[in-house]
């Protein structure tokens, strides 16, 4: 009887694993989970729960498919409004948008996962202050460049992180693996964030990035990635430069990877939020982002100002056909 246990319990270790099981445990040549091809993270899914869904964590497959439905048909890049110009010339309409067409796969309402209620936590009273200067500043007449907001100067955008969150287009990531690193390649502006798995300490306390300092460690079979080291000018959703943020990649399956991050500033947030963004596997390519060209608004923005300040200068000096 014995012999027969051990020969049935040799079989069992033998026998192929289910589909799920094998895809969680792939991993790169030299051993590590391997999270590497070209991932879009494009979801209609809101980053926060709607208030007509409060309460409600989870959709049914019903309720998902209508919600589905609806979003896309006010996105419908063919729908013509009768009241009002229906293109407009030399920018973006409804055609070029690429939000995506479903919600994320766990049918979550919210991208937010903790708070439980699906929200951003309320902002601290120096984070209000600081949201409130920057709007009057983006507001006001711009003479430089400086005063227009990153994105716009092709800098860093939402999407490219970190961390990253869906927005109009480019929802794509590339991540390629090393023994001793991990590149993450963004679509969107077209940056690559090399991230050391080594041990090394961040960088010192003075240098401070557009996309902060970032060093990754294995847990198992996920990458966690902690950034710090980020620019007070550029944080994330209007943060401070004590922003710390943990990133953390798992591969699901062989279609998904599931990225996840904590944000914790407590100068600006009343306590810390999480966000759960499945991301589905797609073949690609990663197109170049062309940023700059073809930016005639920036042209246009820069040669006001310096005519606004020439006429400015001009009406300062005497009028020399005017007696003295």
């Amino acid at each position: 009887m014995k012999q027969t246990l051990v020969a049935f319990l040799a079989l069992v270790s033998l026998a192929p694993l289910p589909a799920a099981e094998q895809s969680a445990v792939r991993r790169t040549a030299w051993g590590a989970p391997d999270l590497q091809g070209i991932w879009d993270f494009a979801t209609i899914t809101p980053l926060e729960r709607p208030a007509t869904l409060a309460g409600k964590e989870v959709l049914t497959s019903e309720e998902a498919a209508q919600f589905e439905k609806q979003t896309l048909e006010q996105r419908n890049p063919d729908r013509r409004d009768g009241t009002r110009e229906a293109d407009v010339g030399r920018a973006y309409n409804e055609f070029w948008w690429d939000f995506g067409s479903k919600i994320i796969g766990t049918r979550r309402t919210s991208l937010v996962v903790d708070p439980p209620d699906g929200k951003i936590p309320p902002l601290t009273e120096e984070g209000k202050k600081k949201g409130a200067a920057l709007a009057a500043t983006r507001s006001g007449f711009a003479s430089g460049p400086e005063d227009r907001n990153l994105w716009e100067r092709c800098i860093v955008a939402p999407n490219a992180g970190p961390p990253m969150l869906p927005s109009a287009y480019n929802n794509n990531v590339q991540i390629f693996q090393t023994p001793d690193s991990v590149t993450i390649f963004n679509e969107m502006i077209n940056d690559a964030r090399v991230v050391p798995l080594d041990g090394r300490p961040h960088v010192a306390e003075n240098i401070r990035l557009w996309r902060g300092d970032s060093r990754g460690r294995w847990q198992g079979d996920t990458l966690v990635v902690e950034t710090t080291n980020f620019r007070d000018d550029g944080a994330f959703r209007g943060a401070t430069a004590s922003m710390r943020l943990v990133e953390r990649f798992r591969r699901v399956d062989a279609e998904t990877l599931l990225y996840e991050f904590t944000v914790s500033d407590p100068a600006t947030w009343t306590k810390p939020w999480s966000v759960a963004l499945p991301m589905k596997r797609t073949a690609g390519p990663i197109y170049e982002y062309a940023c700059h060209e073809g930016n005639y608004g920036m042209v246009n923005l820069l040669s006001g100002a310096r005519a606004l300040e020439k006429n400015q200068g001009e009406s300062s000096k005497p009028d020399s056909s005017k007696p003295r």
